[in-house]
């Protein structure tokens, strides 16, 4: 088969300790400390095996994240700038949805020719996190398309048990091929839902909701809110063409940061009372954080989902006074997240089809993650078995 695999160097940087355990796996806890000289080639692999526990899935649809062009681009010393779990090579690509083309041994709940999309995040099931029912957080996580082979391929070789059925989007959208690609975001949308729903408890309905950044995870979060029922929602983008498409999702104002104060413009807004829930997923702390900070309604919330090696001042007199509290938020398992997401889009109270804005095949996929640095496009997908039906 073909895959998109990204090759790199294993090169600590001078001031970084290496850990006793990133040298014992090959993974690098932080990556842009660890992996330097990135090269993306699309090239032929062995079609994977499946374990007695796992499915084999013809991939069908799989999104370009902001995690994918952060292995594209590096820094001034050619380091990746994804600061997160990775060990490569690997087969990048972990928002996906396919088709089941063969079942192991022990699955029981799945056959040949089921629909269905999946977890990014291999969580194990015996760590001390994962048995208090923190999966997000296993001691031993894998990470598809970061640690082991994802998704930017023919086939791709993961646990039943991270696999949710998608028929009744399919029913929702009468074509199998549009369901494919819009439950190919399910898993940037359970990223958001995790963040503000489960980890920050979520908002009243009514409450003044702010989104920074709208790359396919603010997004999302723009979908969110509005489908949970949001008193207003601004969203804050440099790129025009994403502003639009907040629009489209449910944004009531959008603004370009360079160009207002946000804090300025919140409180305007809110006539001096501030906003209810902030939403980080642009992956500059440093610069909307502070903005949140000062306009913080009482017991006001603030969710950090962008990641960014970045440390940020707080005030944090304005978290006493204002009753306030800062979520820090990772990953999408466990807690009902992906069944919860599929249902809101296969009721149609969450549609973020208007957020794919182009599309690729998989031989085009190095293309379609420079066109994603351009940060202009929502979602681009790339189709690893042939463009679906219609595009």
């Amino acid at each position: 088969m073909k895959g998109l695999i990204l090759d790199a160097t294993w090169e600590p940087k001078a001031d970084y300790k290496v850990s006793d355990w990133e040298k014992e796996t090959g993974k690098a806890i932080t990556g842009n400390s660890i992996w330097r000289h990135p090269k993306l080639e699309v090239r032929e692999k062995p079609d994977p095996k499946i374990k007695p526990d796992q499915i084999l899935l013809e991939v069908q649809a799989c999104g370009v994240c902001g995690s994918d062009m952060h292995f594209y681009e590096t820094d001034d010393q050619d380091y990746i700038l994804y600061p997160g779990l990775t060990k490569f090579p690997s087969i990048l690509g972990h928002e996906l949805s396919g088709r089941v083309v063969e079942t192991g041994s022990e699955v029981t709940d799945l056959k040949v020719g089921d629909i269905v999309t999946v977890e990014e995040m291999i969580w194990c099931g015996h760590c001390t996190p994962c048995r208090n029912g923190y999966p997000n957080h296993c001691t031993h996580l894998e990470e598809i398309g970061f640690t082991i082979d994802g998704a930017f391929a023919n086939y791709l070789a993961i646990g039943a048990k991270f696999a949710w059925k998608i028929d009744s989007i399919a029913e929702r959208f009468g074509s199998e091929a549009k369901a494919f690609e819009v439950a190919a975001m399910t898993e940037p949308t359970c990223v958001s839902y995790n963040a503000m729903f489960e980890r920050a408890g979520g908002f009243r309905p009514g409450h003044y909701v702010s989104i920074f950044g709208t790359g396919p995870i603010g997004l999302a979060a723009v979908g969110l809110a509005e489908a949970a029922g949001a008193g207003m929602i601004v969203a804050f983008e440099v790129s025009a063409e994403r502003r639009e498409i907040a629009k489209k999702l449910g944004a009531d104002h959008v603004y370009d940061p360079r160009e207002v104060s946000p804090h300025e413009v919140m409180m305007e807004l809110s006539k001096g009372e501030g906003f209810n829930f902030h939403v980080e997923a642009a992956g500059a702390p440093h610069l909307t954080v502070p903005e949140m900070v000062k306009s913080l309604a009482i017991n006001g919330k603030i969710v950090q989902i962008g990641r960014a090696a970045k440390d940020v001042p707080l005030y944090l007199e304005t978290f006493q006074v204002r009753r306030a509290q800062f979520f820090g938020a990772q990953g999408h398992s466990g807690h009902e997240t992906f069944p919860n997401v599929i249902r809101m889009v296969a009721s149609g109270r969450l549609d973020l089809s208007p957020m794919i804005t182009a599309r690729y095949e998989l031989d085009k996929t190095v293309e379609a993650i420079a066109k994603a640095t351009e940060r202009k496009d929502g979602k681009i997908m790339v189709f690893p078995n042939g463009m679906l039906n219609g595009h």
